[in-house]
């Protein structure tokens, strides 16, 4: 087992066996989608998990299907065989309550033959239930059964202990090998963690968190795939394919970024299904614990007022957003389209006049490397910071151009600015009556900080503020 990486530890099974219960179990988040529905999962994800004071990675699975074609139940049996490639022990699941099937049969004669240790659970046993099954279970070939209940927490300590011992090699040399690892590693945000803020600095060790983001069947997944070079996530014809937000750490001229492929995002009224609402749920968390967002937009359909939804909603998170306009290698009109889409853009998008616009093929490659330069320049600015000598001599300079409008026939001082963060750069500007300052007024403040200190491409807030009157009791 390499010793610079954790163990990674799958788990398998046919549809409905409870593998995204027990992956949300072991991560202590909600991060995968559950729902009685056999196939809710698709990709596989991973999660960082800590089982009896140890990390390791864990990893969620599609349930195995009987299909080798490229429907979609093929495509996600060909993305569970890259799962367990990528293992050190599989996790193979069962239905307690339902016993042996014979796709579990199946299943058993095919992960036997994989080079990788196999721990038989049956899940869904809480109390008594599944013991029934016990017998049948070693009919399988894969050793013990292991009883455990992952809604209920039952028998999962042995589970653990059993993963453990199984990966204990990896562990014996933790405390010196893992020394030097855990100082250089990349801290990871998981897609669930409510509590996660952006620090005001850039740390370069830690890795850019990408999120992809648009309507269904714009290409995100398309584009997921070629920056990674890898068929890492499920594509094909069908809208609506990706469901889980799915994380996968990269590197891009010697930047760690985490890319995070989400589920398409339709308008409210049109998604019914529990599934779908909780693929959009999931979409716009990555949305929130994003530090960029790319919005991928169909080029050969009309500018949708969903797009301009969510593109402001981005932009109210305050995270970078970069607009990426695909399949345009088989557009027509390039140039007059391309006009139409900036328009409606700049007229929609107010509060970000210069966003970002890229056009590009996913599929074909093109201008992927001048999408990762926009990127860079904008995540740049997003982390800008400027000293707050240079804020107040360039506000003597803006008030003795443009003071602002008299309150009361009296001047309204302009008095002190200073930026209280960056991600995205914030200011705050001390003022006589700050609610007496109108909206326009505001705007050219903010127009002028953009151009004078060249804060492109990102949003930027402006917290208006005033000094308490030490008479006004």
């Amino acid at each position: 087992m390499n010793e610079n990486r954790l163990p990674r530890i799958a788990l398998i099974g046919r549809p409905n066996v409870g593998k995204s219960t027990l992956f949300n179990r072991m991560a202590q988040k909600k991060l995968a989608i559950v729902n009685d529905t056999p196939g809710v999962t698709r990709d596989w994800r991973e999660a960082d998990a800590t089982l009896m004071g140890h990390k390791v990675m864990i990893i969620d699975t599609a349930g195995l299907e009987e299909h080798f074609d490229d429907s979609i139940q093929g495509r996600m049996r060909r993305q569970t065989e890259q799962a367990i490639d990528n293992c050190d022990v599989a996790v193979f699941m069962i239905d307690g309550r339902a016993g042996v099937t014979p796709m579990d049969k199946h299943f058993a004669q095919f992960i036997r033959k994989r080079d990788i240790p196999i721990l038989l659970t049956m899940n869904k046993c809480e109390g008594t239930a599944g013991m029934e099954s016990m017998g049948e279970a070693y009919s399988l070939g894969l050793g013990d059964p292991i009883p455990i209940s992952s809604e209920h927490n039952e028998g999962i300590t042995i589970l653990y202990d059993s993963i453990l011992e199984t990966v204990k090699d990896h562990f014996i040399n933790e405390n010196n090998s893992n020394e030097d690892h855990n100082n250089n590693a990349v801290q990871n945000v998981e897609e669930g963690d409510e509590n996660f803020e952006l620090t005001d600095e850039d740390d370069v060790t830690k890795p850019i968190k990408v999120a992809i983001v648009g309507r269904p069947n714009a290409g995100k997944s398309t584009l997921v795939n070629t920056l990674l070079g890898t068929d890492r996530v499920m594509v094909g014809p069908e809208a609506g394919i990706t469901r889980d937000a799915i994380a996968v750490d990269w590197e891009y001229n010697d930047r760690a970024f985490t890319l995070v492929d989400t589920a398409g995002l339709r308008r409210k009224s049109r998604v019914t299904h529990d599934i779908e609402t909780a693929s959009t749920e999931d979409s716009y968390r990555a949305i929130r614990l994003a530090q960029v967002v790319v919005l991928v937009l169909d080029g050969t359909l009309s500018l949708d007022k969903q797009d301009l939804t969510i593109a402001s909603h981005v932009v109210n998170e305050g995270r970078v957003l970069i607009i990426a306009i695909n399949k345009w290698d088989i557009q027509d009109k390039k140039d007059e389209i391309l006009q139409t889409f900036r328009d409606r853009i700049e007229r929609s998008l107010g509060q970000l006049p210069d966003v970002p616009v890229i056009t590009l093929s996913a599929l074909k490659g093109k201008k992927i490397d001048k999408l990762m330069e926009w990127m860079m320049s904008a995540y740049e600015n997003w982390n800008k910071r400027v000293t707050t000598g240079q804020l107040n001599r360039w506000l003597e300079s803006v008030e003795s151009h443009h003071p602002a409008p008299l309150t009361q026939n009296r001047p309204n001082r302009l008095r002190f600015i200073a930026q209280i963060k960056t991600r995205p750069p914030t200011f705050a500007m001390w003022v006589s009556k700050p609610q007496d300052i109108p909206g326009s007024y505001k705007r050219y403040v903010i127009k002028n900080l953009r151009d004078d200190f060249k804060i492109t491409n990102v949003p930027m807030r402006l917290l208006l503020r005033t000094s308490k009157n030490p008479y006004v009791d």
